[in-house]
């Protein structure tokens, strides 16, 4: 339980955490200082290398949650409230991030190197608001996670 715990707990601050540096503190200032090309360009290298520890995280989170359900509590009829609403959000979560990465995401990525700023700048936007979603939602479980018991 100790191990599981533990990978559930890093995977789900990689993920907000990531989300919210990237959309409290990284996004506006990128905005603010660089031009559409220069700034596409930016978000295209920072999401390849941020959407690899997302997708580790998100399988962790999903291996170790259902670990936990199933191999300590014996399912889900064995668990409290908090637990089903933090799997719900969770699996809401990764289904926007599934879209993220496999629509608006490939499509940024071809818009920068067809050099289609406008384009680039429509999915970047896209991205953006559902990112805005799911890191909503990704701080609504870290509360439920850490008050949930409690209730």
């Amino acid at each position: 339980m100790a191990l599981a715990l533990a990978l559930h707990v890093l995977s789900a601050v990689i993920w907000v955490g990531g989300m919210f540096f990237a959309y409290m503190a990284l996004r506006p200032v990128a905005a603010e200082l660089l031009e559409p090309p220069a700034r596409l360009r930016l978000w295209r290298g920072v999401f390849a290398n941020f959407f690899v520890w997302v997708s580790a995280a998100v399988v962790l989170l999903l291996i170790t949650g259902l670990w936990m359900i199933f191999g300590v509590y014996g399912g889900m009829g064995n668990t409290r409230p908090y637990i089903h609403i933090m799997l719900t959000l969770g699996l809401v979560m990764m289904a926007i991030y599934g879209h993220v990465f496999f629509v608006p995401y490939k499509r940024l990525i071809k818009a920068v190197a067809a050099e289609n700023w406008p384009e680039g700048g429509v999915q970047l936007g896209m991205i953006r608001k559902l990112i805005a979603v799911n890191l909503s939602l990704g701080l609504i479980v870290v509360v439920v996670a850490a008050a949930g018991r409690y209730l």
